[in-house]
């Protein structure tokens, strides 16, 4: 997860059966939340997209 305020990367563990709508950055404490036409944070701002975007399967 890169954050778009500060640059901050982490590794964050992607929930497997359901979309995450908000992160808040571990270094400048801002909540992300999707983008326009994305379905979670991580689709967003992680360097995959999210493990049910992954599968074919859309967001729940």
């Amino acid at each position: 997860m890169t954050c778009p305020h500060c640059g901050h990367e982490s590794q964050e563990e992607m929930p497997t059966d359901a979309c995450q709508w908000f992160y808040e950055c571990q270094s400048c404490h801002a909540v992300l939340t999707p983008k326009k036409g994305d379905c979670c944070v991580f689709c967003s701002y992680a360097t995959r997209p999210c493990p049910p975007i992954q599968a074919g399967k859309g967001c729940s």
